[in-house]
């Protein structure tokens, strides 16, 4: 028989739990403080535990700590109101399974939550967390705060709530809303993304409330606006930080009141969308400077998950370049040791988006059906810290470092330098026509060099790169070797 242990000062939420699970095979266990709760679980064991978060004598967060270092197997569920569910996700971030909202809406609901605490149900492991952040392409690696982020995404996803995601530019918050999206009950449902930086205000109204025929110049028709297409779906508002004042005025009235009018319209919409707002601005930043609501802010920031930056989970970095090169089509490719430990030693200030960037560029600069991708094939950005990969290596110690960003070049200059002296110091007879072949193909080599670099700094633009080196496309493809 399962153990149940439930701690909450109200009698009548302590008798309509008794009454609830009246024909299960529970034994049930109450506690109406934190004092009596404390000395139940030094005595007694227990499968599952639901406690109020707030009591006369203590708080659910104190005895979940020691509920996880009693008995670390119990799953706990804490039990608020709305105006303390930011202390509900803190108990999550604690070790928590879960928190549920009250008064209870869906009795049935919380019935299936008791029943998966105390008998696992296949749906929501680990096995699962993982397949669908494949789906979102979402690579979670083993950096611990990336870990940890997104167990705090997948056990908040099936919450409706909104989520505000902090993060550096390029550095994934599109791909977190994604798996959100993805892991919640709404994943049949639309998710729609906005950039609300990238749109005029005029036209960033339009597409989020739609507009009636006729209401400016251009409007030939009635438009849906994405809160009304969205609507039980998700609607993801990147950059919410460029919002204009007056675009934040109406956001506000849509999370207060679930409702919107069409731009020229007169009847009131309302919207079940679930929100995801996520910025790289540092909003509370701009509330202090007045560019951002404050009041916006709050209704905003219920939860808030920060994605560190990449230099910050560097060890992810092999993984990422991994699932990127499998995205565009370079399953037959891999980065070299000396490649992989620039890339490492990189601070990359434009996060993934520029780590896809070098890989596409690399991709691009690429021959043949399987390839290794040296250091050669990098960007020069990455070059000027390659003297300090060997900082990184007692982190790394698989990744040797790199002596020279062209090593084959050095290794061909070496070498017919040393052919050329030798065969100027022989006495005798010299072959010459051996001695200026060997030129010649010195003359290949510096020429196919001085080619591939032209083409890493222009993208792999060939017409940019034949003028930058002061000859025809057609001489360019003749020193790559191309027909």
């Amino acid at each position: 028989m399962s153990r149940l242990l439930i701690v909450d000062d109200e009698q009548e939420v302590r008798n309509f739990f008794a009454y609830l699970l009246r024909n299960k095979p529970i034994h049930l266990t109450v506690a109406s403080n934190a004092a009596e709760a404390n000395r139940l679980i030094q005595v007694g064991t227990y499968d599952a535990a639901l406690l109020d978060l707030k009591l006369p004598d203590g708080t659910g967060l104190d005895i979940l700590r020691l509920l996880k270092k009693v008995h670390p197997t119990c799953r706990v569920v804490l039990m608020t109101g709305y105006s303390t569910v930011k202390s509900a996700l803190e108990a999550i971030r604690l070790g928590a399974d879960d928190y549920i909202e009250k008064p209870f809406s869906d009795i049935d609901e919380l019935e299936r939550l008791i029943d998966s605490l105390l008998v696992p149900q296949p749906l929501g492991g680990h096995d699962d967390r993982l397949r669908i952040a494949k789906e979102a392409g979402l690579v979670i690696g083993t950096s611990h705060a990336m870990n940890e982020l997104v167990s705090l995404a997948w056990k908040i996803a099936r919450k409706n709530v909104t989520v505000l995601i902090e993060g550096e530019t390029g550095c994934g918050k599109e791909v977190l809303a994604r798996f959100l999206h993805l892991a919640s009950m709404r994943r049949d449902e639309p998710f729609i993304e906005v950039n609300c930086g990238a749109l005029t205000e005029t036209l960033l109204e339009s597409e989020l409330f739609g507009h009636e025929k006729g209401s400016f110049t251009g409007a030939l028709s009635l438009k849906r606006g994405l809160f009304e297409v969205a609507s039980r779906g998700t609607l993801f508002l990147d950059e919410i930080g460029d919002a204009t004042p007056s675009i934040q005025v109406k956001l506000l009235r849509v999370l207060e009141t679930k409702s919107f009018l069409r731009v020229g319209g007169e009847h009131t919409l309302r919207t079940d969308a679930r929100i995801i707002a996520a910025s790289h601005v540092n909003l509370p930043h701009a509330v202090a400077t007045g560019t951002f609501r404050e009041d916006l802010l709050y209704r905003l920031d219920v939860v808030k998950l920060s994605i560190p930056p990449l230099r910050e989970r560097r060890a992810d970095i092999p993984l990422l370049a991994r699932h990127l090169l499998d995205q565009n089509d370079g399953k037959n490719f891999s980065f070299s040791a000396d490649a992989l430990t620039l890339m490492h030693a990189y601070d990359w200030p434009g996060n993934i988006r520029e780590l896809a960037n070098v890989v596409k560029r690399a991709l691009a600069l690429a021959d043949g059906d399987t390839f290794v991708l040296t250091s050669e094939y990098l960007p020069q950005a990455l070059f000027p810290v390659a003297e300090t990969a060997a900082t990184y290596s007692d982190r790394s110690p698989s990744l040797p470092t790199v002596s020279s960003p062209v090593p084959q070049l050095d290794r061909e200059l070496d070498t017919w330098k040393h052919m050329i002296l030798t065969a100027w110091n022989q006495d005798g007879t010299v072959s010459l026509p051996e001695v200026l072949t060997h030129v010649k193909e010195l003359e290949r080599i510096v020429g196919e060099a001085f080619v591939k670099k032209a083409l890493r700094e222009t993208l792999g633009n060939r017409k940019k790169a034949s003028e930058q080196l002061n000859i025809s496309v057609r001489t360019l493809r003749y020193l790559l070797h191309e027909k």
